[in-house]
């Protein structure tokens, strides 16, 4: 059981409003949100085996229950949320992903407006636009009953037409092993909408050559290759492009792997991009991609 508790700030003081509970996990603040006057919360049942699935559940000024809508996806658990506006998204997984939206504009009534069962998972879904919405997570495989992750994937996600959400474009980073940091904290993108651009870091793994499955079968891990940002064009008509990819960590050697190069975040002004990393800020022009110069920031 999860307790919900509401207070006001009045001035200087703290005061508690009302509260009340849901029969379940939060996964984080964007299974969260409050609009027009209304509390929306995502949550997986926890049981056994998630065999109640998830629920979303409106509350309303004095934490009444109003609305609900239950036994989303049994038998997985919730992945990634958004709320945006009257609609909110979701992602549970268990073998495959379900990519469900529904309406939340009458708060006694939500409903299940459609879903898209693709390969893979979002672990973050990030606002676009009111048609579109960006998924960052894995690409998986099925084997056995059991699923296994293999590169980071990017999914634009078109809900033009809400019974029947399409995934416009994919873009899949490296192989199994590929990690992003962006995938557990949203921190890490860079993203503005006008100048179509988004930036996050990647530590990038590929499979050698002739790479074979384990003793059991199952799909290789790769070999680290690379760390740096991925620079990315997006747009709805276009979709997701490649811009460039940026590094501290020059001559890679997973086996002597530098650490404090390793670029956290990446963040831009005017025509500059500048990655961050424990030891260095480099300046890339966002134009041509080059190098322009970079700071020691160990030393100070």
């Amino acid at each position: 059981t999860t307790n919900i508790k509401k207070f006001a700030i009045e001035n200087e003081s703290i005061v508690f409003k009302a509260q009340n509970k849901i029969q379940g996990n939060v996964l984080n603040q964007f299974s969260m949100d409050e609009h027009n006057g209304y509390f929306r919360v995502a949550y997986t049942r926890d049981n056994w085996n998630f065999e109640n699935g998830s629920s979303i559940t409106v509350f309303d000024k004095d934490m009444n229950r109003v609305g609900s809508i239950d036994g989303i996806a049994k038998g997985e658990r919730i992945y990634s949320v958004r709320f945006m506006g009257d609609r909110a998204y979701m992602v549970t997984f268990k073998t495959i992903d379900p990519f469900f939206v529904m309406d939340m504009s009458r708060p006694s009534e939500p409903k299940m407006l459609g879903y898209l069962k693709i390969p893979g998972y979002s672990d973050y879904l990030h606002p676009f636009d009111e048609n579109h919405i960006i998924g960052f997570g894995k690409d998986t495989m099925e084997m056995g009953g059991n699923a296994f992750q293999l590169g980071m994937k990017i999914s634009l996600f078109d809900v033009t037409d809400f019974a029947n959400p399409v995934e416009k474009d994919v873009e899949i980073i490296g192989d199994r092993g590929t990690e992003s940091e962006l995938l557990y904290n949203h921190k890490a993108l860079m993203y503005d909408k006008n100048r179509s651009l988004m930036g996050f870091p990647v530590t990038l793994a590929r499979l050698p050559v002739n790479a074979k499955s384990d003793i059991h079968g199952f799909p290789p891990y790769g070999e680290q290759v690379f760390q740096g940002a991925y620079i990315y064009n997006i747009s709805a008509e276009n979709g997701i492009d490649l811009r460039g990819t940026i590094t501290h960590i020059e001559n890679f050697n997973p086996y002597n792997y530098l650490y404090n190069n390793e670029i956290r975040r990446v963040i831009y002004i005017g025509d500059t991009i500048y990655t961050i990393s424990n030891n260095w800020i480099m300046a890339t022009d966002i134009n041509s991609m080059k190098n322009l110069s970079k700071v020691n920031i160990s030393v100070y």
